[in-house]
């Protein structure tokens, strides 16, 4: 399969049959192609907004036999408004410092990830990963990215985030957070900041992946005013029973 981006058309292949990640027993397949070449920026954000996701150099989208659980979301910025709930979470993180960074791992933040990942994602591949694994997850990338970490006021590393900027939008790639920071809502907090810096940029969207009903680990991300999914007619507004 091809695409065409600019003068350089985009060459697909799809993963064999692997168990999936999300929901047990079924199997997951991926359409994947590289970003290669000078222009990989303009690839990967026409990618984006057909709904694929970025790790390292490979942009992919779940291409499942008899199953389409897995569906693009990302939050409309310039209309979002926080709720009550929200405006509390705010509140409890308006000690924390942010900064915007390159994305270059060190082992502060690989450590905080292995706890998250150990708390959080215990059974899944990533609870594995190394150092030079993180290293790779982190630096491997040949498009606009930037390590976001959140820091307390005594400058104890709480949280981060990796981010890719497209044309209208910022996409997160992968956030993980300290687990013993429970009442901060660390995770809520990092997509509220997200929101929050697109609408200073003059950017339109944050991306967030997949949203997925059957899995409870993804299915929080419906519950965000002004979010939209990707459907056979284009992006629409979301609502939760229009996937039913």
């Amino acid at each position: 399969m091809t695409v065409q981006t600019s003068k350089k058309p985009l060459i697909f292949h799809r993963t064999g049959p692997m168990p999936c990640p999300y929901i047990p027993g079924l199997v997951e397949r991926n359409l994947f192609t590289e970003l290669t070449g000078i222009k990989n920026q303009e690839q990967h954000d026409f990618l984006t907004k057909a709904g694929f996701r970025r790790s390292h150099n490979i942009v992919y989208r779940p291409a499942c036999n008899g199953c389409n659980s897995c569906v693009p979301v990302r939050i409309a910025t310039k209309s979002f408004r926080t709720d009550r709930s929200e405006r509390r979470v705010l509140k409890k993180n308006n000690d924390i410092v942010i900064n915007v960074l390159t994305p270059n791992a060190n082992a502060e933040h690989y450590n905080l990830f292995k706890n998250y990942q150990e708390d959080r994602h215990s059974d899944g591949e990533m609870a594995a990963m190394t150092f030079s694994d993180f290293r790779s997850m982190i630096e491997d990338t040949s498009v606009e990215t930037y390590l976001i970490e959140f820091r307390n006021s005594q400058g104890v590393l709480l949280a981060g985030c990796l981010v890719d900027q497209i044309s209208d939008a910022y996409s997160a790639v992968y956030s993980y957070f300290s687990p013993t920071e429970n009442n901060r809502s660390l995770g809520n907090f990092i997509i509220l900041w997200l929101v929050e810096r697109t609408k200073a940029l003059g950017l339109s969207y944050v991306y967030l992946g997949y949203w997925i009903k059957d899995c409870p680990k993804m299915s929080y991300k419906s519950r965000y005013n002004q979010i939209e999914y990707l459907g056979p007619s284009g992006w629409e507004k979301f609502q939760n029973n229009c996937l039913n």
